[in-house]
């Protein structure tokens, strides 16, 4: 196992590349599936999640070339069982939107139940709501969902709650179904539009996405496109707030301001000079902050994946900060671990009451998910002293290289192997 080990104090200065947004990368990878002719995908970040998709992809028939470190040529035309290996798919959320692809190409699938951070229920009824509709049957057998269609027909789907899983897994199989597809109450996030835009590409007929009403004319063939995948909104975020917090100096580069504006609107009202530019955002952390209220919304409300780090940077402002979640049940986990490093936050249901303090004080912590392991980091690099952080496996699930783009921006962060437990009761 390994861990990190950070020294604090250090003021965060200079610039850091965003790399490729996971959650977008996670659904075009499984996309390709679709079509029966070689894709390329550009921008694709270089992680354990996206390593795991990959993975099935390969295991299941596709033929992979690395083309340079985040590139890749996918050909899907040799997968011929529309099945995904149980192991395989528990290590990941994301590996349900091998349901969609695989129904959509071959009318039939078996894939595990996913896995992925533990922060509430995620039920899938919404996804076999869309895959119903469609024309599919569905059963669910010892942790695997068997979905069977004779044909997929173009249908009116309602999710009942707004849901980004199930709109991408309803527009995956709604490409190549007979006939017109509506979905309403759809996901906005800006990886639902990427996704759109490279089945578009392929020669899909997708409109509306980015609005909560998506229309898809079903096509009877795809074809091979190049995509680039857009940049990663959270991590972007993760970096914007990580300087706020040192009360650094970074510019942030290769995203898109648009994707970050209730981020920066936040950052703003905190006391942060955020500055914008085309494809760049700066961020300096030179004024007292101020308590501010921030409660997570889906798109193009406050990410609920930037809620764990935005809450490092409420305990470094004056004053009561409210902090509600609005999409998770039980994404406060992490407090526990900021409670270690000298935070004051009181949790009510899903509301966070946070005291400011003048700063972190290093401490052993746990990274008990992916956003809240970089607000792990995040605190640790603010604090006085020494942060170690255990579990970093589930940090290296959705950010590229982040040792070392924090230790480009000047921090003290370095990754050490932790002695095995058996080894230790060995010696």
């Amino acid at each position: 196992m390994e861990k990190y080990v950070i020294h604090g104090g250090t003021r965060l200065n200079g610039e850091v590349m965003v790399s490729g947004a996971k959650n977008a990368a996670v659904a075009i990878l499984p996309a390709t599936i679709l079509c029966e002719e070689p894709c390329i995908i550009e921008n694709i970040p270089n992680i354990s999640d996206v390593a795991s998709i990959i993975d099935i992809l390969s295991e299941m028939g596709a033929k992979i070339t690395v083309l340079n470190k985040n590139t890749l040529e996918i050909d899907a035309s040799g997968i011929r069982q529309a099945e995904v290996p149980y192991n395989m798919a528990r290590r990941m959320r994301a590996s349900s939107y091998f349901m969609g692809a695989l129904l959509g190409r071959f009318h039939h699938s078996k894939v595990p139940l996913p896995g992925g951070c533990d922060f509430g229920v995620r039920p899938i009824d919404q996804h076999l709501k869309s895959f119903s509709a469609l024309g599919a049957e569905y059963t669910v057998e010892s942790g695997v969902v068997i979905l069977k269609a004779d044909g997929l027909n173009g249908a009116h789907i309602y999710f009942d709650i707004v849901t980004v899983g199930a709109t991408i897994n309803a527009m995956l199989a709604a490409v190549l179904a007979n006939g017109m597809t509506v979905i309403e109450n759809a996901a906005k996030e800006p990886h639902i539009v990427d996704l759109a835009n490279f089945l578009n590409a392929m020669g899909a007929d997708i409109m509306g996405a980015g609005t909560d009403v998506i229309k898809i004319r079903g096509v009877s063939r795809l074809h091979s496109a190049t995509h680039s995948i857009i940049p990663d909104q959270i991590e972007a975020g993760t970096y914007m707030v990580a300087a706020a917090a040192t009360r650094g100096n970074v510019l942030v580069r290769g995203v898109i301001p648009k994707h970050l504006e209730s981020i920066t609107s936040k950052l703003l009202s905190i006391g942060v000079t955020v500055t914008e530019y085309d494809e760049a955002i700066r961020v300096v952390g030179d004024k007292p902050y101020k308590k501010t209220n921030v409660k997570t919304m889906p798109h193009p409300g406050f990410p609920t994946d930037m809620q764990p780090q935005i809450a490092v940077l409420l305990c470094l402002a004056e004053g009561t900060s409210l902090l509600t979640e609005g999409v998770w049940d039980n994404r406060f986990r992490y407090v526990d671990e900021l409670r270690r490093l000298g935070a004051q936050i009181s949790v009510d249901g899903r509301v966070a009451i946070i005291e400011g303090i003048d700063h972190f004080s290093g401490a052993p912590v746990k990274a008990t998910d992916l956003r809240a392991g970089a607000a792990m980091i995040i605190a640790g690099l603010a604090a006085v002293g020494t942060t170690e952080i255990e579990d970093i496996r589930h940090i290296e699930r959705g950010y590229e290289n982040i040792e070392g783009k924090f230790r480009a921006l000047g921090a003290d962060i370095k990754k050490i192997m932790m002695p095995d437990q058996a080894v230790m009761q060995a010696l």
